[in-house]
């Protein structure tokens, strides 16, 4: 399976391409971001493009491919809806259309977020403009999943770009515990959610937007 990735070096992005590469079923990977990840491995090629809103120059580059892992994404904690709707909608749409058109028999399986609202009617502008992103790429001509993780957790390494995250991260980590005991469906971790995005991206699933609870269960596949 060839797989195109977007969004390797923030925190979820991170574990994704750990799984791609230790997964016997990925063959090849493609980064494509606008620093390098500065790691070496066989099945890893880097492709450096700043513009994501314009890909016609590296079209070429992305044809062939299986699967599209699309982890970018940011926080909307400072953010005007303008400027997260740029990151949020705009990137990712432009991908979703240029991939749909150069790899119309691959799979787009895209990292969304809890409380997503499908409905773009609700008062929170980040549910608004993600709920607005899951159902135009569901309505593109591919195989698309929404994946919509609650509390992430970070394994193996994998760390926020942000440093109060980290430091939030860091904090928390005898609550992981805790909730995974009490409320195991409310945590995955950066490696369930690579592990099930490969999972959906080979076989698919019955469900176009998944939960918590449903990549968990994805992940051991």
């Amino acid at each position: 399976m060839k797989v195109i990735l977007f969004g390797a070096t923030g925190m979820v992005g991170q574990g994704v391409l750990r799984e791609c590469l230790l997964d016997p079923r990925v063959t090849e990977v493609l980064a494509v971001g606008r620093t390098p990840l500065q790691r070496n491995d066989p099945k890893l090629t880097e492709l450096i493009h700043s513009d994501l809103l314009n890909l016609e120059s590296i079209e070429d580059r992305l044809t062939g491919y299986d699967a599209c892992l699309f982890c970018l994404g940011t926080s909307s904690v400072g953010m005007d809806e303008a400027d997260y709707t740029r990151v949020t909608y705009d990137y990712t749409m432009s991908v979703g259309r240029t991939l749909a058109r150069l790899n119309p028999d691959s799979t787009f399986v895209y990292v969304s977020g809890a409380g997503t609202d499908s409905t773009e009617q609700g008062r929170s502008m980040w549910a608004r403009v993600k709920g607005r992103t899951e159902n135009e790429l569901l309505a593109l001509p591919f195989s698309a999943y929404m994946f919509r993780p609650g509390i992430i957790q970070p394994l193996h390494g994998v760390q926020s770009k942000t440093r109060l995250y980290r430091t939030a991260y860091t904090a928390a980590t005898p609550l992981f515990f805790v909730l995974k005991r009490v409320a195991p469906n409310l945590v995955v971790t950066t490696d369930q959610i690579g592990a099930a995005m490969l999972a959906v991206a080979a076989n698919g699933t019955d469900k176009r937007v998944l939960e918590s609870g449903d990549i968990r269960a994805a992940s051991r596949q």
